[in-house]
Order: C-alpha cells, then structure tokens, then sequence
C-alpha cells in the first residue's frame, strides 16, 4: 500500500476492513504485552547476577581503611568514587554516590532549591512569586511528575535533531527572571533518542540567564547505553560551563539502574566542587551514609567483569534485536504511507514514533483493547498533554523480540485504522 493519503474513499474503506480483520484475529490470541516503561529484561539483570557473589563475609573495607558496614561515608567511598566520576568525566571530588536511585537525587536537590535556595543567599524558591523549568519535549515523564509535584510551572521546549531548540530556550531563560531550570536527557534522550550537539551543549552552558540561579538538570541516564558500536558522542557539559565562567550552573545525574541491577543500584550526582560541597552539608542532615556495602560490591563487580563498557556491549547484544524488530516491523507495515514518523536510536531505551494528529490517543486505546499496554498517549510532555496528540512512546526492552514482532505490528494496524479514519473525516 503507497500514501494512505492519495487513496481515494472506496480505497480507503477497503484498506480498513483488511486491518480490522487483522485486528480481530489478534484479539483472539489473548495478547498480555507490557511496553509501558523502559524496563530491563530478565535476561539483562543475568547480566548482572555474579554481583551477588562479590559478597564476600570477610571484605568490607574500602581501600581508606572505611569499615562499609558502619555509619559514614556520605558521599560514597572513595573506589566508587573514582570509577564513577570517570564514568560522567567529572573528577573524584565532584561527585557524590548516593543510594539507588537518580530521580531520588534529583527530586531532593529541586526541593533543597525550594526550600532553602541553590546557596550563596539565593532566595528559596518557594518564597518567589512563581517557578518554571523549561521542558523539552517530547520528553521524560518522571521528570515532569517531579516538577509538578513541586508546583513548578513546565514550559514545553520543542526537540530538534540536535536537542532542544535553543533559540526558545535562550528568549525564555533571557528575559524572564523566573525561570530556574531546564530539564535535560543528554544522550539518548528519553523517548526521542536523540543526543545533544556540540553547539547545544555550549549554547546551554553561555547562554545569558536573568535568574542567576538558573540551573540545568542534566540526567544522563543513558551515558553508556549504546547500541552501536559507533555510539553518539556528547560534549561535557561541566567543563563547557567551567570554561565560560559559569561552573555553577549544572548539575548531573546518574545511576546504574540499566547497568546492574535496576532496584538495587547506584545513585551518581556530580557538579562544580561548590556545588557539591553545599550537596554534602545538606545530605549529612538527611542520612549518615548510603549502602557503602553494595558501593563496594558494585565496583568489585565491574572491575570482574572488565568495566562498565564491557558489561554495556552485553547489553547492547540484547537490546540491540529487538530495537531492530521494531525497526522492521514500522518500516514493512508503515514505510511510504506518510501517517507516522519514527525515530531510529543508535542507543538508549526508548523509540519515539508520531502518527498523525490527533491520532495518538486513539490508537493507545485500540492497541490496548487487544492487550498491548504502551505509554500512556501525551505522557511525554508536561501535565500529560500533547498538544497535537501524536507523540507515542515505545520501550521494547523487557518483551522478547517475538513479543515485539506481535505487539508493533498490532501497534501498526492500529495507527494505520486510525489514520484512514482520520482522513476519511477530513473528507468529508
């Protein structure tokens, strides 16, 4: 079938009663697919399993002499330090090792800003009029529920192929003293995959700000998620903010949620020496120390399995088939019909695909009738609402790449339903 678009109505009709007969035999099959979120497979945390041996009743000191069993440490022990600030290219005394999870971090340094300010007698945030972050989009959904939660005003900014449009972002964040942060997925960005330029990432770190508070939250969560072995490269942000004078500005994020094990791995959060020195004051007041016990697990780990690249490539070999299935499944089902477009990641979790507009929601609704779960249609831009509603996210790393083949190529019926619908209302 060529351009859905130039079928003429008897065509159109017919075209759609072969896909609702497609539809209703996948009805029949009982499907149970779940590609609502960017989860490991069973498989990937295999991966992973030996960690659970470095367990040793006998090794609990870190290299300082730190016995990890007891009280202290609250910014990790220096070995993880070390590894993980080579993995965000940062040095030692700049990053922090927290608990398990990034968003914690994340979610904790954003109300630290509400309630007491990003230091140096700023005022906190929550004393202001009214805060925004600015959010590029489409983007990550937990992100969006942080700031909500914060009663932080989101500004959607739109993505380009070389990140957010920064033209938009530099009026915004230029002449309105309110607006205090960005949002950012560098690498792999989260669902588009796309990876921010060079120029971006300069544009970001000098660009004039009314607030002078202004900061960018840069997850990184993706930093070593490739699928290829030509991966994207992504520019420093700290060293590009350092050089410009303007150290202060971000703050980066990490874990190895999708390296090891997704529920108990490391928290990373790095930035300007300042920075997280005042992060340290603050944390001492909320723990005594993180699990330096799994810190020093995870490093043994890694250093056995020959790095974080090594286990990564593993990874990949995983992940890399599927992401290939969806490929596949779009290109034969929806190539040249011009009612969807889709990006095609070399890495990261997520594939990001638009249909035509107003079309998005429908078509999560007709997949799920038949037991395919995907991300809720608009969840990828602030307060669930996409203002053309086309935007859907795919996350195929947890079902097999049979469970794949069926659930994209249900997915492609529906959007194909939905769209002669679509124009069949236009035409009328």
């Amino acid at each position: 079938m060529s351009d859905l678009r130039n079928l003429t109505p008897l065509e159109l009709q017919d075209a759609k009663s072969k896909l609702m007969g497609r539809y209703q035999a996948c009805q029949s099959q009982n499907l149970k697919l779940d590609m609502t979120r960017g989860r490991p497979c069973p498989e990937q945390l295999n991966l992973s399993l030996s960690l659970l041996e470095c367990r040793d009743s006998k090794a609990y000191v870190a290299e300082d002499g730190t016995d990890c069993r007891n009280y202290g440490g609250v910014d990790g022990i220096p070995e993880a330090k070390k590894l993980f600030a080579q993995y965000l290219e940062v040095d030692p005394d700049e990053i922090i090792i927290g608990g398990n999870a990034s968003l914690a971090l994340m979610h904790d340094t954003i109300m630290r800003a509400m309630f007491r300010g990003v230091g140096d007698g700023h005022t906190p945030w929550v004393k202001l009029p009214g805060v925004k972050f600015l959010c590029p989009c489409p983007g990550y959904d937990r992100h969006f529920s942080i700031l909500e939660y914060f009663n932080i005003e989101m500004i959607p900014v739109e993505m380009t192929e070389s990140g957010p449009d920064m033209d938009k972002v530099e009026e915004l964040t230029r002449n309105d003293e309110s607006v205090k942060g960005i949002v950012c997925v560098p690498r792999y960005s989260n669902p588009t995959g796309i990876t921010y330029s060079d120029e971006v990432v300069d544009h970001l770190a000098s660009m004039k700000t009314k607030a002078t508070d202004f900061r960018i939250f840069w997850d990184n969560a993706y930093n070593a998620h490739h699928l290829t072995d030509q991966p994207d490269r992504l520019k420093n942000i700290l060293t590009a903010c350092k050089q410009v004078g303007n150290p202060e500005r971000v703050l980066i994020f990490g874990s190895t949620s999708k390296i090891t094990f997704a529920g108990a791995g490391i928290a990373l959060m790095a930035g300007s020496k300042k920075n997280m020195d005042l992060a340290r004051q603050q944390i001492n007041l909320q723990t005594i120390g993180p699990d330096k016990m799994n810190q020093l697990h995870h490093v043994r780990f890694l250093k056995q399995v020959g790095g974080i690249d090594s286990l990564m490539k593993q990874h990949a070999a995983i992940l890399k088939p599927k992401f290939d299935m969806v490929q596949s499944v779009l290109e034969k089902e929806l190539g040249g019909k011009h009612i969807a477009e889709w990006s095609k990641p070399k890495g990261g979790y997520f594939v990001s695909l638009n249909t035509l507009e107003g079309c998005a929601k429908a078509v999560v609704s007709m997949a799920a009738q038949v037991g395919v779960k995907l991300t809720p249609a608009g969840a990828t831009f602030p307060y669930g609402k996409d203002p053309l509603d086309r935007n859907i996210r795919i996350a195929p790393s947890f079902p097999s790449v049979d469970e794949i083949r069926q659930a994209m190529e249900l997915l492609a019926i529906c959007i194909q339903v939905v769209s002669i619908e679509k124009i069949m209302q236009k035409a009328r």
